[in-house]
Order: C-alpha cells, then sequence, then structure tokens
C-alpha cells in the first residue's frame, strides 16, 4: 500500500525529504510486488483546497511514481486511508491479512493509516525507508521519521504488530 505520493511532494515548496530516493525505493517494491501478482494499492488524498485538491496539478500521482493500470487506486479525503473509503472491503474481498506500507506523509497519514490498520487486525511491514514527509517547526523530517519507525514499530496492544524492513530487503523478499 502506497500512500499519497502525489506531485505536491515531489518538488517545490511542499517537496518532501528525499523524496525522490523514497519513491525509488517505492518503485522497486511495486515492481516485485507486480512480478509476483501481489496486489499494489495506490492510495490518493483529496483535500477540498489548497494544492491536493482534487484535478490540481498537486493531486496527481508524483511523476517519478510508477502507477501500473493494474493497480488499485483509493481516493481517501483524510488521513486515515481506511475511513469512509473501499480500501477495507477490497482487502477483505481478497483475503489480504497483511500490509506493506510506504509513503508520505510520515507524520499524517502514513501514521494514521498505519493505526488504523492495526486496529482491523492487519499485520504491518513498513518500508523504513520508503516513508517521508516535510520538515515542521519543531522536528526535521528525519527525526520525524526515526521517531515514527520507533514508535510504531513500538506499538502491541492491537496484537498484529508493525515490522521494519528496509525497501531492499523487502523487495528481495517479494522477489523470492
Amino acid at each position: 500500500m502506497i500512500i499519497d505520493v502525489q506531485r505536491v511532494f515531489e518538488d517545490g515548496p511542499h517537496q518532501a525529504f528525499q523524496a525522490a530516493e523514497v519513491i525509488a525505493r517505492l518503485n522497486q517494491i511495486t515492481q516485485a510486488a507486480r512480478q509476483t501478482q501481489t496486489p499494489v494499492f495506490m492510495v490518493q488524498h483529496a483535500a477540498t483546497s489548497g494544492p491536493l485538491a482534487y484535478g490540481e496539478p498537486g493531486w496527481a500521482f508524483a511523476h517519478l511514481l510508477t502507477v501500473s493500470p493494474a493497480d488499485t487506486v483509493v481516493h481517501k479525503n483524510t488521513a486515515d486511508a481506511f475511513h469512509n473509503t473501499t480500501l477495507h472491503a477490497q482487502l477483505q474481498a481478497r483475503g489480504i491479512t497483511e500490509l506493506i506500507v510506504g509513503g508520505i506523509q510520515t507524520d499524517f497519514c502514513v501514521d494514521t493509516s498505519i493505526r488504523r490498520a492495526l486496529a482491523l487486525g492487519y499485520a504491518i511491514s513498513l518500508v523504513s525507508d520508503g516513508h517521508t514527509t516535510l520538515d515542521n517547526t519543531v522536528l526535521s523530517a528525519e527525526q520525524i521519521i526515526a521517531h515514527h519507525n520507533v514508535n510504531l514499530s513500538s506499538i502491541s496492544s492491537f496484537g498484529p504488530r508493525v515490522t521494519l524492513v528496509p525497501a531492499a530487503v523487502m523487495a528481495t523478499t517479494l522477489a523470492a
């Protein structure tokens, strides 16, 4: 599941930390997934206004992101990829119980969607170097990413867990 890898975060004033490198890693994973018939879900955020508003240039998937016609696109309008979307129903219909997650913004949609997935019973492999964000007024993007890798992988109260997996390892695992 690739979350919100959209043009607004690819370059310009809202460019995410190491966006091109993160997108390249996500492409490596989705390519391996497609080769093994593992379903790929592309989650796309649509805000009511601003650069992520539906149809605005920043709303489109990032230029560098490889999206296949076979991928399932899920549109959302909150930080939670499951809230008022068909994502959970589509995963259940396919018998999917484990998710590989990467995307943009670590501290908003990636975090919220992972916590919701855990609450719904999904085990998560978080691509430890496959999610990114922007600096905020308190922390750098690099600190936010490291913080979320530690915190998300420490959650045990839901039962299913978050396992951190580097992109290269995940791509190799999928290809095997």
